[in-house]
């Protein structure tokens, strides 16, 4: 059985104000030209279809088109909704839409309904699980708790009861997730996989990831959030987003994952590329060089991110570069490291740079009353932050 497995399309998104649609046009036909040209038997979409949860117009406008698209392959498209879509609009048609093929899983109470597949070695059933907001579906999955490990942990042991009833024995199993899965086995571990600046916060008291142990016993996890290209372990694999949303993801080859699945072994898996409609380049230095140095002359056509060192940040400096570099995106001034003038007082930005919300309220206290917040007050505040991400979510979404 041969998959292709996309995910985080973020139908939509602008890139520092450039339109996307026309580069997420060209992914779309590449993916459907893929299906095509490597004979798969099914197309696994892990969530993120759109950036938004009220997409704009010719988002929806794409999507209807790339349907259009996928149905002709009369392959099955298995798809899921991630922590950007509104699972109830995506949702909306999904009976019908399954007459044609494309199996939309956006409600957690079908996670243990599987699409089921056949090739010449038996039956394979892939289910499909929708983000879990963990505070909005505890209660409907019966977890153990409102965290992303016990609402996971909840939604496999439903596959896994729907698995040892089926018929024959052994079936081989596929699951599609949205989520922040790590090698480690357990919310203690670090992550050990890439981040970057385009994905969303997901954390829940403090932890935003699970242990990849939450799906043993499955043939192929098929995992959508992070947006870089990267294997979790032999069976568990992140497929990444077709196109760049950050220049933290400039050094990325974007990819779909060819995923062929044979009984008895690990899955092999094959990145493909995805085309690109510019390059990504981070560069930095004084203003003079980078306007006159020859050795900048290749990075012309890129997008661009530009920090400046110059000691104090020149006039008209965006416009000055765009005459050079057209695709100049990005404009950050960070003065270059002076011994005299050096200071352990760091700027705003610096202080920031890397830090949560709860650890800049902890900060907030800590700096009006002279003490932090005592371990009381500390569970309170991320309980404050996590109600307030979920009410975001929820305004956004239901």
């Amino acid at each position: 059985m041969r998959f292709l497995h996309t995910s985080d399309w973020h139908l939509g998104r602008r890139f520092h104000g450039e339109d996307l649609i026309p580069a997420q046009r060209a992914f779309l036909d590449h993916l459907v030209d893929t299906a095509r040209t490597e004979n798969v038997d099914a197309i696994l979409v892990a969530g993120d279809v759109y950036d938004r949860a009220i997409p704009s117009l010719d988002a929806v406008h794409l999507f209807n088109r790339a349907l259009h698209q996928l149905a002709d392959l009369n392959v099955p498209i298995i798809m899921i909704s991630g922590n950007h879509d509104s699972a109830h609009r995506l949702g909306v048609g999904s009976g019908l839409f399954a007459r044609a093929g494309i199996h939309l899983r956006t409600d957690p109470a079908t996670c243990d309904v599987p699409v089921l597949l056949n090739d010449t070695d038996g039956p394979i059933a892939v289910y499909g699980i929708p983000y879990l907001e963990p505070s909005m579906v505890r209660t409907q999955l019966e977890a153990e708790a409102a965290s992303h490990r016990a609402v996971l942990t909840a939604a496999l042991n439903k596959i896994h009861a729907d698995l040892t009833n089926r018929q024959p024995a052994g079936t081989r199993s596929v699951v599609i997730a949205h989520a922040f899965v790590t090698p480690g086995t357990g919310p203690s571990d670090e992550p050990q996989l890439e981040e970057s600046g385009s994905e969303r916060d997901i954390s829940v008291g403090g932890v935003a990831h699970v242990g990849a142990d939450v799906f043993d016993g499955i043939d192929y996890v098929a995992l959508g959030h992070l947006h870089g290209p990267q294997k979790v372990t032999d069976r568990i694999h992140y497929s990444g987003s077709p196109l760049p949303y950050s220049f933290s993801e400039a050094a990325h080859t974007k990819s779909f994952t060819l995923v062929d699945l044979t009984p008895g072994t690990a899955p092999a898996v094959t990145r493909l590329p995805c085309p690109t409609p510019h390059r990504l380049e981070r560069i930095e230095g004084l203003l003079e060089d980078l306007l006159t140095n020859p050795a900048h002359e290749p990075i012309k056509g890129a997008w661009l991110e530009v920090t400046l060192t110059d000691p104090a940040l020149p006039f008209e400096a965006m416009a000055r570069l765009r005459r050079r570099f057209p695709h100049t995106l990005s404009l950050k001034h960070q003065r270059a490291f002076i011994p005299a003038q050096a200071t352990d007082t760091p700027t705003y930005t610096e202080r920031l740079r890397g830090r949560s919300e709860l650890d800049i309220v902890c900060d907030f206290i800590a700096d009006l009353r002279g003490t932090g917040p005592t371990p009381d007050e500390h569970a309170l505040l991320q309980q404050a932050v996590d109600a307030a991400r979920v009410n975001e979510l929820q305004k956004e979404t239901v």
